[in-house]
């Protein structure tokens, strides 16, 4: 009667797994995954070089093997439940990573993205611009934490920018709101693939530095890295003045590279050129995620996603 009465009491209701977002960002020169908690922690990465020279498939296989690798260790590993797909990308896309066709995946032009991670993973796939995410990111945890205004930029292999405004990162009409990769900086200057000469793109990003030094741009001069802060700074403080702002924070693997030499000479040319009496004192800074600030920054964006989606389901 004891064991009976023993087999039939309640047992206690298991606990769901915790949630997790999968974040994907298609960085300078290397696709990376992760899982990234509600609280912005990394829990696992993996990561798969971007290879030069290859086919549009190859490179999908590649990221594909990183995303299947990492989502069989959320469940088996990390006993989580993945709750949707964050993603990030740099170059020219369409709203949600619908297309994209980055600078450093030579190979994709107008690649479907959001659809073939939506095919792999069976998971609503929440897409954005690289700075954009860096801007969700530093607001949330990083650099730009306490701070409703602010401008989020990344140097990479190519030049982004995101706007927060009164706490809300500003969209536009087709969420490329901030940009100022074609912010003209050298009158006259190197033709941009835009169709114009003289863009920020086409002076200061990655790509633009290997073009111009014939050297990639982890191998710089104090000169290029001089000049490149020069550039971005002078941007910068265009963005300071018009829109009222007293803070850049500045990501990507160009910037973060080059370091002190770049933010000396990026704060050097904001301060020359934010004169304003609301821009002037405006300061330009890391971003304080560093090498994680991608990752953390793609589950920005899928947590966002998430809380949209279930605010609407109500």
């Amino acid at each position: 009667m004891g064991e009976e009465t023993a087999s039939r009491d309640p047992q206690p209701p298991t606990a769901s797994p915790p949630d997790v977002i999968l974040a994907v960002d298609v960085g300078a020169r290397s696709f990376q995954v992760g899982l990234v908690t509600p609280k912005g922690v990394l829990i696992d990465r993996r990561t798969a070089a971007i290879e030069p020279d290859v086919g549009p498939e190859s490179q999908y296989t590649a990221l594909a093997g990183a995303i299947t690798e990492l989502m069989g260790e959320a469940s088996v590993r990390h006993q989580v439940r993945v709750l949707g797909l964050g993603a990030t990308c740099g170059g020219r896309v369409s709203r949600g990573l619908e297309l994209v066709t980055p600078i450093n995946v030579s190979s994709w032009r107008d690649f479907p993205l959001r659809h073939r991670l939506e095919e792999l993973t069976e998971l609503t796939v929440y897409g954005d611009l690289d700075a954009k995410g860096l801007a969700l990111a530093e607001g949330w945890l990083g650099a730009a934490q306490g701070h409703p205004n602010f401008l989020a930029l990344t140097v990479s292999a190519g030049v982004s920018a995101a706007i927060v405004l009164d706490g809300d990162l500003v969209d536009g009409e087709t969420g490329h709101a901030g940009q100022i990769a074609h912010f003209v900086v050298e009158p006259g200057g190197r033709r941009c693939h835009c169709g114009t000469q003289g863009c920020l793109d086409a002076e200061a990003s990655g790509a633009a530095i290997e073009e111009i030094t014939g050297r990639p741009a982890t191998e710089p001069s104090f000169q290029i890295m001089q000049r490149t802060g020069t550039l971005i700074g002078r941007a910068a403080a265009s963005m300071c003045n018009v829109f009222d702002l007293s803070l850049v924070v500045v990501g990507g693997s160009v910037a973060l590279g080059f370091g002190s030499t770049f933010f000396h000479a990026a704060q050097v040319a904001l301060d020359d050129h934010a004169r304003t009496p609301y821009s002037r004192g405006a300061r330009i800074t890391p971003s304080r995620l560093g090498e994680q600030g991608p990752l953390v920054g793609a589950g920005a964006v899928g947590w966002r996603g998430v809380r949209r989606a279930a605010r609407q389901a109500r």
